[in-house]
């Protein structure tokens, strides 16, 4: 096979998993995604720790230093196998706190620092871009095995690599702002890759044990007889070397960004590890046992010159199996792609959470509330993780252009794994020691990390001597130790030393514990705080995320609309729900700008003071029984509040409607007894008019009251019939425009997303449009108004209709009543007629099925009608009946 057809062959590869995520990330999006979720998908998804360097590079670790390279694979092993329970407690705490990265789960440990955050960030870019440029380096290496003698690659094959990884990786990991960041799409791609580049491995191993080999048998007699030569002196077994290197690989499973992403942020819940807790391990296993036997026959049946990390590819092309070959090319890009992948996005949800966007914002200055025009805060976010990705990847690509691909590559994996290791310590003690402080997980993380990057991550790039030891220790040991060594002391001695603050211990006692945090606000009230926090909340996910978030916690709290009151579990949920998209750091920030939250005081630490599981419980009982006794009460202080508005305003009503009849009715009897006087012609037309109109006016007011009364009584006549909803919506501007020919307002429309056949009765739901309309026309008081119509049919069928204007829409104390009867603003100007409109919306809306609401947080005045599929009583064959009659 050449190089030319295997680059063929990774095209067509990477097509097939951007067709198998998008297929997977549409259903999910359909809901859709339970056989995602299964344990199987999940343990696969782990494989992502095999990279290049591991499919490649366990061959040639094994030649120079024998069983050494087992030791990548027992580390993790050991951990899912011995220490499952810890894992899911590191899952089920990440999930409480919607922890969107190690650096966010660090962060959010001690006191949500921002600082401590950019650091673990730090320490991942520059661990994880030599490592990228590795996985690029493995591709073009592998395709070089491949080329003809004295016909080398174009080294444009690691650019175009990095291009074609850096764009799948846009496409899926940063298509949507995600409150959980999951990425269904991109975890199915690796679960099919973890098949596929397990069946390379084992397709070349088998071959080679039972093809080239005679058997184990064979192999095992070249193993003893290499340990009898002087290159059999690697293969000695170093102890310390041994527990350091199973000591890194068991961290890098749990620290490794790209681990974390699959291991923990990508989990539904802890569950997942039951099954993971054995099957990862056996598929550690599957890639690790035919190493061994590549090794020893690629090293007694090669030439001395060839690479031993090519031995998976060139065994197979020695004996003429260029097909086997090239399947574990694929395999073997199948392991770079993953790694690549997951690594980019989870370092780029990193870097944009703690550093750009932070950044950013504070540039700019950061003002929720911006109505319609404020700047689209989902669109920052996802540019932030874009850029993020083509500044790894194209770090990677840098680093490898710049280093020629050399050898110091080889190391970087094992490198990589040391400098993310100096994490661990403050995650550990995160998650077990209560007592562990910001400045002591700080300080450690910081003093280990430099001690890395002097004594390992630089010599590894040939720019500084390797240190020297005495005989007998090996240097890299020494030195790992000497970093961890360094990095446990000054955390535990300035931890020791230091006190937490309120924030630390709060959280201290929500991670050791795994219990959900539940923090204190100083000013837990106020609908204007609300709205401006649902703004915030519209900014990032979107109208209808937002308005669902909030509807269900002012219904949790027996509110009606959907402003709940500002209590501590709201704002705590709430902060992590915001945590689950910019990190915990950067939703602290937020909430302090939007919802006033002050810091927390000793005061605000009396609920962690019982421990005991018992008290706990009965804690529990005490606050639901008082959340049930709250909600009972707010309901009927709501009503109460309700009903007694409602008796002032129909008070208010019954002598607005006395005047409304005797007004023109006084006209109509005056008129009408001048024109019993001689008049002239001119003067005679121009009273009856008079009387005309007055008499239309009173007209008008009695149909509004009949058509009221008719609706509530529920003897409204239903006539369906399937209408063009942007028929109906044209029609309703068109009339307004005649009504109100002196208001001019622009009218934002998608009138594609209006071509939505609806079953209704089309004259009803059209008086609607026209009222809501004509309110918005008649009360926005923007200098240049506009009118903005959103539609759009739901997965369920529901048809829903946004109308917004953008003036400073309705005061919140007038909300609850602007749908009643006797319902008018305070100002008699804007009030108009006797206020009924709304409520005979409201009338009509419940009359087919739908329903009528106002929209806060929207910027102005926003109303949202929706309609059933098809109304209420009309059944399969009225609707067939109904969509024969237009055909």
């Amino acid at each position: 096979m050449t190089p030319e057809a295997l680059g063929v062959a990774a095209i067509l590869y990477v097509a097939a998993m951007f067709l198998l995520a998008h297929a997977a990330d549409r259903a999910a999006s359909a809901g859709r995604w339970s056989w995602m979720n299964s344990p199987v998908i999940y343990t696969l998804s782990l494989s992502v720790y095999c990279s290049a360097w591991t499919f490649y590079g366990a061959v040639g670790y094994a030649t120079q230093s024998g069983l050494e390279y087992m030791t990548i694979y027992l580390g993790p092993g050991i951990v899912f196998a011995g220490a499952w329970w810890g894992l899911r407690h590191l899952v089920r705490v990440a999930r409480l706190h919607r922890v969107t990265s190690i650096a966010d789960l660090i962060s959010s440990r001690f006191g949500k620092s921002a600082g401590l955050a950019a650091l673990v960030t730090l320490i991942a870019v520059v661990a994880v871009t030599p490592y990228i440029a590795l996985q690029l380096q493995s591709v073009q290496m592998a395709l070089s095995a491949f080329a003809e003698p004295g016909a080398p690659l174009p080294r444009s094959v690691a650019l175009w690599t990095a291009i074609g990884l850096a764009a799948f990786t846009i496409l899926f990991g940063t298509r949507n702002l995600a409150a959980d960041e999951r990425h269904h799409g991109v975890v199915m791609a690796i679960a099919l890759e973890a098949v596929v580049k397990l069946a390379a491995f084992l397709a070349v191993g088998a071959f080679v044990l039972w093809g080239v080999a005679d058997g184990p048998a064979d192999v095992l007699a070249r193993i003893d007889r290499i340990a009898t030569t002087p290159e059999g002196a690697g293969w000695v077994i170093k102890p310390d070397r041994w527990v350091v290197l199973i000591t890194l690989a068991g961290a890098a499973v749990l620290v490794l960004p790209r681990m974390f992403q699959v291991l923990v942020v990508e989990a539904s819940d802890d569950d997942r590890l039951r099954h993971a807790g054995w099957a990862f391990p056996l598929y550690l296993f599957a890639m690790t046992f035919l190493v061994l036997p590549i090794a020893v026959m690629g090293r007694d049946m090669l030439p001395a010159s060839a690479n031993p990390d090519l031995y998976v590819l060139e065994l197979p092309l020695s004996q003429g199996h260029d097909r086997l070959a090239g399947f574990a090319f694929i395999g073997g890009f199948s392991s770079a792609m993953s790694m690549v992948v997951v690594s980019a996005i989870a370092v780029a949800t990193m870097m944009a959470n703690h550093w750009l966007v932070p950044v950013w914002l504070w540039l700019r200055g950061f003002s929720a509330q911006s109505g319609q025009d404020g700047e689209d805060l989902r669109a920052l976010m996802l540019n932030a993780r874009r850029i993020a990705i083509l500044a790894i990847v194209g770090g990677g690509w840098a680093y490898h252009q710049i280093s020629g691909g050399t050898s110091a590559l080889a190391v970087m994996g094992i490198v990589a794994f040391s400098g993310m290791a100096q994490v661990l310590p403050a995650m550990i003690a995160g998650l077990c020691w209560r007592g562990a402080t910001r400045s002591g997980a700080m300080a450690g993380i910081g003093a280990g990390a430099l001690i890395w990057l002097a004594l390992i991550f630089l010599p590894s790039l040939g720019l500084v001597a390797a240190p020297t030891m005495p005989q007998g220790i090996d240097p890299f040991a020494a030195a790992v130790l000497l970093s961890l060594g360094a990095n446990m002391l000054l955390l535990i001695v300035l931890s020791l030393a230091d006190f937490p603050n309120p924030v630390e211990r709060m959280q201290a006692f929500s991670f050791v514990h795994a219990i959900a945090p539940d923090s204190r606000a100083r000013d837990t009230s106020g609908i204007d705080r609300a709205e401006a926090m649902l703004t915030l909340a519209r900014r990032f996910w979107g109208t209808d995320r937002a308005l669902a978030i909030f509807s269900a916690a002012a219904e949790a709290q027996g509110k009606s609309g959907y402003l709940p009151d500002l209590t501590p579990r709201f704002l705590s949920e709430f902060e992590r729900e915001l945590a689950g998209t910019v990190g915990a750091a950067t939703a602290v920030a937020l909430m302090a700008h939007v919802a006033g939250r002050g810091d927390i005081t000793v005061a605000d630490l009396m609920e962690v003071a019982g421990e005991a599981s018992q008290a706990r419980a009965d804690k529990q009982r005490l606050e639901t029984a008082g959340e049930d006794l709250a909600r009972s009460a707010r309901k009927l202080q709501e009503a109460n509040e309700k009903l007694t508005k409602l008796s002032a305003q129909k008070d208010a009503f019954l002598g607005q409607i006395s005047h409304e009849l005797r007004t023109p009715m006084t006209s109509i009897r005056a008129f009408s007894e001048i024109l019993m006087e001689p008049l002239s012609d001119a003067d005679r037309a121009r009273f009856a008019t008079i009387i005309h109109d007055e008499a239309a006016r009173m007209t008008r007011l009695i149909e509004d009251l009949l058509d009221l009364a008719v609706l509530e009584a529920g003897q409204a006549r239903l006539i369906p019939r399937v209408v063009n909803l942007h028929e109906l919506i044209e029609r309703a501007l068109v009339s307004a425009r005649a009504t109100l020919p002196g208001r001019d307002f622009a009218v934002l429309r998608d009138i594609a997303a209006e071509q939505i056949m609806a079953m209704t009765d089309a004259d009803r739901l059209l008086q609607v449009l026209l009222n809501v309309i004509l309110n918005a026309c008649k009360y926005c008081d923007a200098a240049a108004p506009q009118i903005a119509i959103r539609t759009r049919k739901r997965r369920d069928g529901v048809i829903q209709i946004d109308i917004a204007d953008n003036g400073a829409g309705i005061p919140p104390r007038d909300r609850a009543l602007i749908f009643e009867k006797f319902s008018r603003l305070d100002d008699p100007a804007r009030a108009g007629g006797a206020g009924l409109g709304l409520a005979i919306c409201r009338e009509i809306m419940e009359f087919l099925g739908g329903s009528i609401a106002y929209l806060p947080g929207q910027g102005g005045a926003a109303f949202r009608m929706t309609l059933p599929p098809r109304p209420p009583g009309i059944g399969g064959d009225e609707a067939k009946k109904a969509v024969r009659s237009i055909i």
